[in-house]
């Protein structure tokens, strides 16, 4: 019985060895797959690695490219309205491009520096949104074509910015007209036509004519200097 008992136990103690290294292998089988997939494996389902600098530029002007060539077709007076359904089944059907990009819910860094561009222009000018993410979409595409070519982006950006300061100074030699006395009717609706036109063609002497009048009505006398604020026009 003594025999038998220690056979018993010796066979046990040999599963439990056997056991134990079959465990300990699996973990190590496990360990080396996650180390062949390389960063990717760390990763869950679904994610993207992009390697290196450029390749990283490449994939942030696509997705802002992309972004550019939603809205560039809702430019203008003959843009085309999109059809939105959001995350909550609401349907809605615009052609502004702030509110585009804010039904969008962009999530890419790059798009959404974009969408936050549009954003703040709709703060502080209050039109204008479609060709801040368009034109942002056009530099980043010739962009690209630099890259492409060899240049660095530091050399790129130096360019744009030498751009810019040459556009600075041209601006204020393209001005075609000058409203001297915003409390005059007929100057501030000849300054006000060619944005109603981009929504309103073909009506915009009118509405110009009466927006212009309203905005005149509800500004302060002189001297008081004249301001105005949307909701004080019904």
């Amino acid at each position: 019985p003594q025999q038998l008992r220690a056979g018993r136990s010796a066979r046990a103690k040999k599963r439990r060895r056997v056991s134990n290294s079959a465990a300990g292998g699996g973990g190590i089988m496990a360990m080396n797959m996650n180390m062949a997939g390389g960063a990717q494996g760390m990763m869950k389902g679904g994610s993207t690695l992009a390697d290196g600098v450029d390749e990283c530029i490449l994939k942030n002007i696509g997705a802002t490219k992309q972004l550019a060539t939603i809205v560039q077709t809702s430019l203008g007076p003959n843009g085309m309205k999109k059809l939105i359904i959001n995350h909550l089944g609401k349907t809605l059907v615009s052609s502004d491009c702030g509110t585009i990009a804010r039904e969008l819910e962009v999530v890419h860094p790059a798009a959404q520096m974009v969408s936050m561009a549009a954003a703040a222009q709709d703060s502080e000018v209050g039109d204008g949104t479609n060709l801040v993410v368009s034109f942002a979409g056009e530099l980043l595409k010739l962009a690209e074509e630099l890259l492409r070519t060899g240049l660095h982006t530091s050399e790129i950006v130096s360019g744009y910015e030498l751009a810019y300061a040459k556009v600075v100074e041209l601006l204020p030699t393209l001005e075609v007209a000058r409203v001297e006395d915003v409390r005059d009717v007929a100057a501030l609706a000849a300054a006000i036509e060619p944005v109603v036109a981009a929504k309103h063609e073909g009506v915009e002497k009118i509405l110009s004519a009466k927006i212009a009048e309203a905005c005149a009505a509800v500004m302060p006398h002189a001297p008081e200097a004249p301001s105005m604020r949307a909701d004080q026009v019904r």
